[in-house]
């Protein structure tokens, strides 16, 4: 399938997925869909929860440290006590303490970032247990706060913005176990491995020498870390893998999976605040970010490889295809990974550190500009509103009035909340690539010199404080310095933006509805998505623009091949 026909299908299944996706999660978020009342309401009776109770934004942010808290601790335990479970056919020890901790924060957070091989490292039952129950989790945690946002935007002079024990049960069962599990039939139907056998082991008799073979349940491991914008892998090469992801169909599957709960996010919201024009404001300015993204990142990859160019030892007539595999070629292995880090999805189907300079540019800045364009699952479209609230602001500023979004006026308040919700990632992301590089331990992942190297660093901690969880490769991220201080950026970039959206949720819950005026500065308008795009890209440029131009940027020009 060419690219042209590949890009049509891809944004004609999104504009499908975009309508009835959307509804459906107005439906399962308003209580309309209600088919595992059976399933729910034992729940309920459990966590001793009533179904009709809401709470305020405090009692709905202290209901998510505490869950996310209790599951980061039981990760852990599981990861530690790993030797002593079962399911464990290859007799895997305990998970060392460090790496543990990175583990457990990263899939929590629903960052997935994997400092270890999965098939030499852990066990199945960690990977069932501990690790895919957390990608289910995370993300509902997610959308259940960005949903906690809408409603504060959507309700009038009201103290609460829903229930987060219902919002969590209702994602998980409504929207993430189904879907996945349809996807991940497709997966094991395309090759994708699932068993609990052990290794299999084959012996060449003409050699003697014997291969092991990892596998395990990954098939439908693989389906939820794409639809929950998670990215984590049960084997290290991740979506090279031919047992994760085995054909040109699983790859574009991923594709779709990975981008539908971010993209349909922007229906949700216009349905909820009752203008549909308003989410399509965002989704427009989240598309042109995407597009332009990825197609200077197709425009990158399908250059030469300089490095290879400089060594005359291949021809490289179908763009760069070091570090891709075959059976995707370059143009869909560059799509799948510029679509996982516009997400904060994270998986790959190709090498990173393997792109062209400019080609792992895209690949880097389209996380920095604060995975948006569309970002994650909820994450993605509460810190889109936060930017917007910027955008609002700025308008209003510009005509001379105080500014509202959807009849809230826009107070000092309001903006310093969305401020540090914004500003939180960058902050977090150049002080920690500043301790790295200035210190023998930080230094000491390093596997490459000069720019590149750089480039290694900076890109991992802005993979883990956008909660992406991509890797550059190159760097060696198990040591203690790594899992340490990877372990406090995806703290910070996953609850120190989810906590201030919540006190904005509730900021602006409690405000009346204001009609609009003569002077109201429209914001489901084609004017507006242009000043929201401006405040994602200056946001971005003037904050990364000097770190950027001493990694890829950098190395770029070294090449000579700065396009």
């Amino acid at each position: 399938m060419s690219l042209a026909i590949t890009l049509a299908v891809l944004f004609l299944l999104l504009a499908v997925i975009w309508r009835f996706l959307g509804q459906y999660l107005v439906c399962v978020y308003s209580g309309k869909v209600c088919f595992l009342g059976f399933v729910e309401r034992p729940i309920y009776r459990i966590l001793g929860v009533n179904k009709d109770s809401e709470q305020t934004w405090k009692r709905y942010s202290g209901a998510l440290i505490i869950f996310s808290s209790v599951s980061l601790i039981l990760s852990y335990a599981i990861l530690r006590l790993q030797g002593q479970l079962p399911f464990n056919p290859q007799h895997l020890g305990a998970v060392p303490q460090a790496l543990s901790w990175n583990t457990s924060v990263s899939f929590v957070t629903n960052t997935n970032w994997q400092n270890y091989a999965g098939e030499t490292t852990m066990s199945y039952f960690s990977q069932m247990v501990s690790l895919s129950v957390q990608q289910f989790l995370s993300a509902a945690a997610g959308v259940a706060v960005a949903v906690a946002l809408i409603r504060g935007f959507a309700r009038n002079n009201a103290s609460t913005i829903g229930n987060f024990w219902i919002d969590m049960i209702r994602g998980v069962f409504y929207i993430f176990l189904p879907i996945s599990f349809i996807a991940g039939l497709i997966f094991v139907w395309q090759g994708s491995v699932q068993t609990l056998k052990g290794p299999a082991l084959i012996t060449n008799h003409l050699t003697g020498i014997t291969q092991t073979i990892a596998r395990g349940p990954a098939g439908f491991m693989e389906a939820i870390k794409e639809f929950g914008t998670n990215g984590g892998g049960f084997f290290n090469a991740n979506g090279s893998h031919p047992f994760e992801n085995p054909t040109a169909l699983t790859a574009f599957l991923s594709i779709i999976l990975l981008l539908s709960i971010p993209v349909a996010l922007t229906y949700t919201f216009g349905k909820m605040v009752g203008n549909i024009k308003q989410g399509l404001a965002l989704l427009a300015a989240v598309v042109f970010i995407f597009a332009i993204w990825t197609g200077f990142s197709l425009k990158a990859e399908a250059s030469p490889n300089p490095a290879v160019s400089a060594a005359h030892v291949v021809s490289q007539n179908n763009g760069n295809m070091v570090g891709k595999e075959t059976r995707f070629g370059s143009n869909l292995t560059d799509l799948y990974n510029i679509s996982s880090t516009q997400t904060s999805t994270g998986s790959v189907a190709g090498a990173n550190d393997s792109f062209t300079p400019i080609g792992g540019f895209w690949l880097l800045t389209g996380m920095m500009l604060g995975e948006v364009t569309p970002g994650g699952a909820g994450s993605g479209l509460y810190t889109l509103l936060l930017f917007a609230l910027i955008a609002v602001f700025l308008g209003g500023l510009m005509v001379g009035r105080t500014p509202e979004y959807l009849g809230k006026k826009i107070q000092a308040k309001e903006v310093k909340l969305a401020a540090f919700g914004i500003l939180v990632m960058p902050i977090t992301v150049l002080i920690l690539v500043g301790i790295a590089v200035s210190i023998p331990s930080g230094r000491a992942g390093v596997s490459n010199f000069g720019p590149h190297g750089f480039t290694e660093i900076l890109y991992a901690f802005t993979s883990q404080a956008n909660n992406n969880g991509s890797a550059f490769a190159g760097l060696n991220g198990n040591s203690d310095f790594y899992n340490i201080a990877g372990s406090i950026a995806m703290l910070l970039g996953r609850f120190m933006i989810m906590l201030p959206c919540l006190a904005l949720a509730g900021v602006l819950a409690a405000k009346n509805i204001s009609p609009d005026g003569l002077g109201t500065f429209k914001t489901d308008t084609p004017m507006f998505a242009v000043l929201v795009i401006g405040v994602i890209l200056v946001v971005g440029g003037l904050t990364f623009f000097p770190a950027v131009a001493l990694g890829p940027i950098l190395e770029g020009l070294t090449h000579g091949k700065l396009y």
